[in-house]
């Protein structure tokens, strides 16, 4: 018989699974789940690393996984079942020595909000619908605050496959615009993201759709586990002392330390970089949770809506990871994230929605207590386009009023 590809693993019992024995959940741990906290049983996706690392020195792969695609690291057959949009390779911009820091030496800023619809969730989107193009599938059902919705929405738009979006009423239009002119089935639901969610799940059970839900699927991990490979490539082959990373669900950060982690396996690195959870005070069920013997979940009302959730779906892979690789986390304001995307935007020409301001206000914030050290790399991950939420930052800006002559022009210092 033919090895598989992959197997999963469950992050909770420590069972293993072939690729056909498990879809979502660990069986037997889904089995324990309550609504009111975080989902055990999250699979993580493994590989059989050993035989990688023998054929690379056997057939001199080595320099293939360094410089292509990483493709003995991903759930698919081919790349062809990729979108063909342009996902991923997004620029990683070196800013030197930042003159408004005072302390570090190194700035990257890794700017997803360059994939095709504006945001870092296009990686698990993409590989999402991979799979499901390889085994026959034809809707996929996600929740959404709005970007991961309007990125399945595009990148089935461009497989030909229906999305169907479940998302919170309150949703930014901007991304609610985006899911309908994907011409995806958009529901609206009378809650918060963790109702859309359990709804979806739902739908999942009752109609048999493909579900792209971040954590419940796996595979999700393993899209945004890229960036990670893409960080290696373009630092040659380094690796930065501390990446900034903003955190809901857990998802994206897993996804971070998956890359890396999986770089470690097969010795293409010696340690995975420090890795910085960045939560708003508003919504910080992760960090906050982290050193608690019991979860308990707080409301979450933060102008980051990307990042607003009140049951982080991810939040075991995600505690596992910083506790194994000394992970670090801190908290910022609604107010320091807002500042923080006026600063960057100001001084770097890309605009930032909150969310992804949050990271860069981390930064600013780990700067401001002295906690970078003057000769390290930090890369910042930016992970979606302040189009996509403006009205968040209305109260910041003054549109002024239309003039009729140059006698009425001002100009601003």
């Amino acid at each position: 018989m033919k090895e598989s590809k992959y197997y999963f693993e469950c992050t909770t019992c420590g069972a293993k699974y072939e690729q056909d024995e498990a879809t979502y959940l660990c069986p037997v741990c889904e089995k324990e789940n309550t609504p009111d906290l975080p989902p055990k049983g999250v699979l993580k996706t493994l590989y059989h690393y050993g035989k990688i690392k023998h054929l690379a020195k056997q057939f001199k792969l080595f320099d293939k996984l360094k410089e292509k695609e990483f493709r003995e690291l991903l759930p698919i057959n081919s790349e062809r079942s990729l979108s063909w949009l342009k996902v991923g390779k997004t620029p990683l911009y070196d800013l030197g020595n930042f003159r408004s820091f005072k302390n570090f030496g190194s700035l990257y800023l890794k700017d997803d909000s360059q994939n095709p619809t504006f945001s870092f969730k296009d990686r698990a989107s993409d590989l999402v619908c991979a799979v499901a193009k390889e085994n026959g599938i034809d809707t996929i059902v996600t929740a959404s605050t709005g970007n991961a919705g309007s990125s399945l929405a595009g990148i089935c738009a461009s497989q030909k496959q229906k999305a169907i979006i479940f998302v919170p009423k309150n949703a930014p239009k901007a991304k609610l615009t985006q899911i309908c002119m994907y011409g995806a089935q958009l529901v609206p639901v009378d809650g918060n993201y963790d109702d859309a969610f359990e709804l979806s799940i739902e739908a999942t059970k009752k109609f048999g759709w493909y579900n792209r839900n971040t954590a419940y699927n796996p595979f999700t991990i393993e899209g945004k586990k890229i960036v990670s490979f893409e960080l290696f490539q373009q630092m040659k082959h380094q690796i930065p002392d501390r990446i900034f990373v903003p955190v809901g669900d857990g998802c994206i950060i897993s996804g971070v330390y998956k890359g890396f982690e999986d770089l470690l396996k097969l010795g293409l690195i010696e340690k995975v970089p420090t890795i910085v959870a960045v939560q708003s005070d508003k919504s910080d069920n992760i960090i906050r949770n982290l050193k608690s013997e019991k979860f308990v979940s707080k409301p979450s009302n933060t102008i980051a809506d990307s990042i607003a959730v009140d049951i982080p779906r991810n939040f075991r892979m995600t505690k596992k990871y910083i506790d194994e690789y000394q992970g670090e986390w801190i908290s910022v304001s609604d107010e320091e994230i807002i500042k923080a995307s006026k600063t960057l935007s100001e001084n770097t020409g890309i605009f930032s929605e909150p969310a992804a301001a949050a990271a860069f206000a981390g930064l600013i914030k780990y700067d401001n207590l002295d906690k970078i050290d003057e000769n390290s790399k930090n890369v910042v991950l930016l992970t979606g386009s302040g189009l996509k939420d403006l009205d968040s930052v209305q109260e910041i800006i003054d549109i002024p009023k239309a003039i009729k002559n140059l006698e009425e022009l001002k100009i601003t210092p």
